[in-house]
């Protein structure tokens, strides 16, 4: 693992990101992040099980009591159908959020566990609202020519961990990632994009892959944010 010295020298700060230039290469990240992913796997995998095993549970129960109402009124199914799917996405973004700030703890070592998936329902609120918000954006961007869709959906991707770490509301944390990313909007493109790739790959034998794809995933974005923000409120 690297030393803090290294830690500090491969950080940046919020001034950076917004205002002063920053930089990095796309093989560093990579290679930073997956050193990373040792000994990271099982918090990061234990986390994602959990989620997706009470999502699921959610979602199951909402499909039985859909079938209890379709036996009388086939419309309120339909509408109860709708509200519970809605209630299950947006439940999920403060989980999300959870999983990203556990990328951010390794990306400057701290100790990671599990249970820092579920530790931040006290930001659902504005995490809420940001991520909405984000996807309207995007969608109407891909509905204006796509480019702007594909724009925004880059230049949005740190606005949950900022809206934790450097707390702030969920406007500012949108603009402060958009501000940010445009700088390096291709390069940072190009990582995700590589990221999409490694993930499709780690699919293939039976998802046997995603046991390393996923905590290198959580850990790549940790170390990405770290390195335009800086990480100093954990």
């Amino acid at each position: 693992m690297q030393t803090n010295q290294h830690i500090m020298s491969a950080s940046g700060s919020l001034q950076e990101g917004i205002a002063a230039p920053y930089d990095f290469t796309i093989s560093a990240v990579f290679q930073e992040a997956w050193q990373r992913t040792s000994g990271f796997k099982a918090p990061v995998l234990g986390a994602v099980l959990i989620i997706f095993l009470a999502l699921a549970t959610i979602s199951f129960g909402s499909i039985l009591l859909a079938d209890l109402f379709n036996t009388t009124d086939p419309a309120v199914s339909s509408i109860l159908t709708g509200i519970f799917n809605l209630l299950i996405s947006v439940a999920s973004y403060p989980l999300f959020a959870g999983v990203i700030m556990m990328g951010l703890y390794r990306a400057v070592d701290k100790t990671v566990d599990f249970n820092m998936a579920f530790a931040y329902f006290s930001y659902s609120l504005p995490i809420i609202i940001a991520a909405c918000l984000a996807s309207l954006l995007v969608m109407l961007g891909f509905m204006l020519l796509v480019i702007p869709g594909i724009y925004l959906c880059i230049a949005y991707i740190f606005t949950l961990p900022l809206i934790i770490e450097k707390d702030m509301d969920f406007w500012q944390a949108m603009e402060t990632s958009r501000k940010a990313v445009h700088q390096h909007w291709f390069k940072i493109f190009f990582i995700y994009v590589l990221m999409g790739i490694i993930y499709l790959i780690s699919l293939i034998p039976l998802g046997i892959g995603l046991i390393w794809s996923v905590p290198f995933f959580v850990a790549l974005h940790g170390v990405l944010y770290r390195r335009i923000f800086g990480i100093d409120a954990i």
